[in-house]
């Protein structure tokens, strides 16, 4: 017997059991009509001829989550908590089957559920916090009942799924079925045992626990979360869980997650889940790349190789020094190792990257490849040669790809025949690990090239942006913009140490003078030093070169805006303070008290600015992926959104006002950016 009804979900009586099989492709998200479906089903059971009812989801999962854009709005009846509230109270036992990514609402039907049997690959998690809320439907409640506050409040802070293994381990899981096949379920609940009995989670208690060791794991996790508001909110729900009562915690829980949907940091993180998801949707070719050639085993080449042969490309590596080869291949292999310990892959699937994995002292390996990507020294001839050679040693229609960060892509093909097959591809380092990646695409790039490397970069997991061919593209342009804004702080006022405070108080993984001194202040002094012809068209702070003149050049050196003792931790330094203080006199520049809201909005003001101009000049191709790339490659926070998205949600006098005093402090050679821009 069969009950189709309106909803994407489906009532059938298979043996003694009733089987409810939600059916919202792709991921069975939570909608009205999914909630309605469920409740319609346990509504129309006949509970004289069953025994338990099994809930399951067709296709991949149970259910992956909320539908996003439903939080955009006021919640609609039935709710969650009204469909967990009735799984729990149905007279008969329910079975939730878990596959696939069982996320969110997913899970918190599944612990509403008596018991929980889970397709050995699955992964169980609440990861709410990552979209800037809080479990909504007794997840933080029911959660700590099955498997104590510790491993319940990590899950919840973090957000981080875990594997069905671990799931069993910490007694989530009644049991755990090769696949969701009547015949798997039938056998894991018969070793249960009969009669199957209701299990109701809200009726247990909390297992008793360590105070202590709870409190600094829970600052541990707070610690990672670098700040983000609905971790915070987790973390303090969580702890006021072991004082109430399953009601009153279900309550406040609701109240805070009602809350934190309608927050700016929730929708910020709703924008960037929407904009990431749309790059590359509808971009497809028909001759999808399938060998690629890394010239270069330096830490960008190597990396670059490392996550082309993980997301399963033939991989050609080559590098004429035969020191640096060998190197390049024990950073893959060490890589890889490191990920099978991590559990990132198997040591099959480790074996079968290294099989991919050709190492080469020669050009001529790459023939057969279909694209190349340069990886070597950041200098314009050395490019310049080695396409020259690289275009007519290789077929027509190999795409040719530069990973420079500032040169000019343009000049480095100059020589290169069929320039329809050439751009560059800018990866952030460690190549492997940051989802930033920068096409820049020239005024000759072919749509068919430009479509092949999209399609490339999102089976690399790249957040791909793309850029026209101008200095620093999109992200380092904007960077640069942002560096200058702090020395101009520093200058005018404010110390190092107060800007960088302020910028992490802001959210940012790290203060920009950290960041400095952490990549070498010698790499940014040549810079300067090979723009020296035009650097009197604008304001110019000396403050850099100094430090650098005083041999003071980062962490290398151990002295750069920060002193670095033996264990290499930043301390405020008297040398930079008295620099600084000297400058200022010679430059009779009267220091200036800048509150930390002062130097959050100066800095935020500069990143909206230059986005801006980035937007008339055409470098970017939509507001929203210079977003996609501060967050994604730049440490800005997420659940700021990013530049473009504070400017769309800033009231109209309020920016205009902000921008008008930024070209007012800014001086010499500052170029407004035109505010009607942001919604182009």
């Amino acid at each position: 017997m069969s009950l189709a009804n309106q909803y994407p979900v489906a009532l059938q009586i298979v043996d003694t059991f009733a089987v409810i099989s939600i059916d919202n492709p792709p991921v069975n998200a939570s909608t009205d009509a999914v909630r309605k479906g469920i409740l319609s089903c346990l509504e129309n059971i006949d509970q004289e001829k069953v025994e338990a009812v099994i809930l399951r989801g067709e296709g991949r999962s149970l259910m992956a989550g909320a539908d996003l854009k439903e939080l955009e709005f006021e919640p609609t009846e039935p709710t969650l908590p009204q469909v967990t509230h009735a799984i729990e109270q149905f007279p008969l036992p329910v079975v939730a089957i878990i596959k696939g990514f069982t996320l969110g609402g997913g899970l918190e039907l599944a612990l509403a559920s008596d018991y929980r049997l889970a397709v050995e690959n699955a992964k169980l998690g609440l990861p709410e916090v990552s979209v800037g809320i809080v479990p909504g439907a007794g997840g933080t409640q029911r959660l700590p009942r099955a498997v104590g506050m510790l491993k319940a409040t990590e899950m919840i802070v973090s957000g981080k799924p875990i594997s069905a293994q671990e799931a069993q381990d910490i007694g989530l899981l009644s049991a755990i079925i090769a696949e969701d096949t009547m015949a798997d379920i039938k056998q894991a609940l018969s070793a249960i045992g009969a009669p199957l009995t209701k299990q109701k989670l809200s009726e247990r208690n909390i297992p008793g626990y360590d105070h202590d060791a709870y409190q600094a794991h829970t600052k541990g996790l707070l610690k990672r979360a670098k700040g983000l508001p609905s971790a915070q909110v987790a973390a303090d729900l969580m702890s006021q869980t072991s004082s109430l009562s399953f009601a009153a915690g279900v309550a406040l829980e609701r109240e805070h997650f009602l809350q934190l949907r309608r927050s700016l940091p929730a929708k910020a993180l709703r924008y960037l889940f929407f904009v990431e998801n749309a790059l590359g949707k509808q971009v497809s070719t028909q001759q999808p790349i399938a060998k690629v050639g890394v010239i270069g085993a330096g830490t960008m080449g190597s990396g670059i190789c490392i996550n082309a042969l993980i997301s399963g490309y033939e991989v050609f590596m080559v590098e004429i020094n035969d020191a640096a080869l060998e190197r390049g291949k024990s950073h893959v292999v060490s890589e890889l190792e490191g990920a099978v310990k991590r559990g990132k892959l198997t040591a099959a699937q480790k074996e079968q990257c290294l099989n991919r994995l050709h190492a080469s002292g020669e050009l001529s390996s790459l023939k057969e490849v279909d694209l190349v990507i340069e990886a070597i020294i950041e200098n314009l001839d050395a490019k310049k040669s080695l396409f020259t050679d690289l275009g007519n040693l290789v077929g027509p229609d190999v795409l040719l790809a530069t990973n420079t960060s500032y040169l000019d892509v343009e000049e480095i093909f100059a020589n290169v025949p069929n320039p329809s097959r050439v751009l560059g591809l800018h990866f952030f380092s460690p190549a492997h690990i940051m989802t930033l990646l920068e096409i820049v695409e020239l005024d000759s790039t072919s749509e068919d090239a430009l479509n092949k490397v999209k399609v490339f970069a999102k089976k690399l997991g790249k957040k791909a942006v793309t850029t026209k061919n101008a200095w620093g593209f999109v992200g380092n342009r904007i960077y640069a913009a942002y560096r200058r804004q702090c020395e101009f702080l520093v200058e005018e006022g404010a110390s190092p140490e107060q800007v960088d405070q302020a910028i992490e108080a802001y959210g940012f993984a790290m203060g920009p003078f950290k960041v400095a001194d952490m990549s070498g202040l010698d790499i940014a002094w040549r810079m300067r030093q090979q723009m020296q012809s035009t650097r009197h068209l604008s304001r110019y702070v000396e403050i850099p070169d100094r430090i650098c003149e005083a041999g003071r050049l980062g962490r290398k050196t151990q002295a750069g805006y920060y002193d670095y003792g033996e264990k290499g931790m930043p301390s405020s330094s008297s040398f930079i303070a008295e620099l600084v203080n000297d400058y200022r006199a010679e430059k009779n520049i009267s220091p200036v008290n800048f509150s930390q809201t002062d130097i959050q909005q100066r800095i935020i003001a500069s990143l909206i600015n230059e986005s801006l101009l980035l937007l008339e000049e055409k470098v970017c191709a939509t507001p929203e992926e210079i977003d996609i790339a501060l967050t994604s490659g730049y440490g800005f926070p997420r659940w700021k959104g990013g530049p473009i998205f504070i400017a769309r949600n800033m009231p109209i006098e309020e920016l205009e006002s902000l921008m008008a005093h930024l070209a007012k402090v800014s001086g010499k050679g500052h170029k407004a950016g035109n505010i009607a821009m942001i919604n182009n």
